[in-house]
């Protein structure tokens, strides 16, 4: 079975509380199996049926916790395997990374399209650097996140898609916890 990690947005964050333990149930009860979460910011990873259609699967995740939480939780999927590639894609020179606050990744659905990549890149500035990678935006801010100007709301806006955001360190903590396994 394939090792998925699911990116949830909306746990835990704007007043949305779940108890790790309730969001684990309910995945469980998507006849998902070794359903574990890291850290209490809507990651999940588990193992899926072999030869799953992951958009499928998004969309059936997004649905469910919709019925039970109330709210809609925007589902991103990465097999082990691309996980581990986000976590690995470097974008930015190392000199710029050791003297940046923070890097981000955002996970969208679908790779970013034209149009999208030139509306995300329109957000550098002095503070920010952006690179794109397939279905991730890689965000570089030299200062506190809320010192930019910058925010996954308006990136949202920019592209007209839904996207989550994380810290590279904490895909980078998953991708070692969960290597892809062997097959």
């Amino acid at each position: 079975m394939p090792r998925i990690i699911a990116y949830l947005r909306a746990i835990n964050v704007g007043g949305h509380v779940v108890k790790m333990d309730a969001l684990r149930a309910h995945l469980a009860a998507l006849d998902l199996a070794n359903v574990e979460t890291f850290i209490a910011s809507g990651n999940v990873i588990f193992d899926a049926p072999p030869r799953v259609n992951t958009a499928a699967l998004e969309t059936r995740i997004e649905k469910h916790l919709y019925g039970r939480l109330g709210y809609e939780v925007a589902t991103f999927l990465r097999s082990a395997a691309e996980n581990a590639a986000a976590a690995a894609f470097e974008p930015f020179p190392s000199e710029q990374v050791a003297g940046a606050h923070n890097t981000y990744i955002a996970f969208l659905k679908a790779p970013v399209t034209p149009a999208q990549r030139s509306a995300a890149l329109a957000f550098k500035s002095a503070v920010d650097d952006f690179a794109v990678n397939g279905r991730e935006l890689y965000w570089l801010c030299t200062v506190p996140s809320m010192e930019s100007t910058f925010s996954a709301a308006r990136l949202e806006k920019a592209l007209g898609a839904p996207v989550t955001m994380r810290n590279t360190n904490t895909v980078r903590k998953l991708a070692a916890k969960y290597p892809e396994k062997a097959k």
